[in-house]
């Protein structure tokens, strides 16, 4: 069950922006170093109540130094995220917002994963925030998902591991998966058959085949996900592969896996020779 929305209290964390100040763009600061201002003058001052609050443009150059010298290697997962955080809202200190963020998710791909609605739940993550790590997170899913096309697959399983871990270990729902492939087990397709709750999610092996003979494909590999974590296959798992297996070879399709994926992990139920 998912846990409860985070805030968090910090001596530094500011204010929401007004409007004014979110029209400021941030993109200058990522390029390079900002100019240095002109000396203030009586039109140009910042008023107190302001400057007050720039303590934190300090720390995003440094974290930005760090990372363009020693590279993603010298920051801890809220420090990359922070420093995401950073062009998605310019004008406040994002590090209590990776924090927590970090902490509800439990790790930087499970924020990633997160439905839009339960990072909405994190103090100081809007909807325009939250729709943003979505686009970021699709955008990572297709290059997993582009270094499988027009290879073999099965000659590239970690790259099949990755991409399925990626798309569907965070899933708060159980989700069935299947990479259908040509003769010379190159994808044709992936789509997910079926979508259900979770720890449950309706197959029709007769679908399933027909699906692949639309296709033409001589091959698949099935693939679900557990929302629990565990990926242990159940007895329910192992009786429907073999159903679609003695489905599908008796239209010379053959059933290569069938991979249940964790959070932190994953089963091969022909690893486990159950299949």
């Amino acid at each position: 069950m998912a846990k409860g929305p985070v805030s968090t209290s910090s001596d530094d964390e500011l204010p929401f922006p007004t409007q004014e100040s979110l029209a400021a763009d941030e993109r200058s600061f990522f390029g390079g170093r900002p100019q240095k201002p002109s000396a203030p003058n009586a039109r140009t001052a910042l008023p107190a109540s302001l400057a007050g609050h720039e303590h934190y443009h300090g720390h995003r150059e440094r974290l930005r130094d760090r990372f363009r010298e020693l590279g993603d290697t010298a920051l801890a997962d809220y420090e990359i995220l922070e420093l995401l955080l950073f062009r998605l809202i310019p004008r406040r200190d994002t590090k209590p917002i990776a924090k927590a963020l970090i902490e509800r998710f439990g790790s930087l791909a499970g924020v990633f994963g997160a439905p839009q609605a339960l990072l909405m739940e994190v103090k100081g993550v809007g909807e325009a925030v939250a729709l943003d790590l979505k686009l970021i997170s699709t955008v990572a899913h297709r290059t997993l998902k582009s270094e499988l096309r027009s290879k073999q697959v099965l000659s590239s399983w970690s790259s099949v591991i990755q991409y399925c871990h990626a798309a569907m270990a965070h899933e708060t729902r159980e989700q069935f998966r299947i990479l259908f492939l040509d003769k010379r087990n190159v994808l044709i397709a992936d789509e997910v058959q079926g979508r259900g709750t979770v720890d449950h999610t309706p197959v029709y092996p007769r679908e399933v085949v027909k699906r692949a003979l639309e296709l033409s494909a001589t091959a698949m590999i099935l693939v679900h996900n557990h929302p629990s974590g565990d990926p242990t296959p159940s007895r329910a798992d192992i009786d429907m592969t073999k159903v679609i297996i003695d489905a599908a070879k008796a239209l010379d399709i053959t059933v290569h896996d069938h991979v249940i994926i964790g959070r932190d992990g994953h089963v091969s139920l022909k690893g486990l020779k159950l299949i």
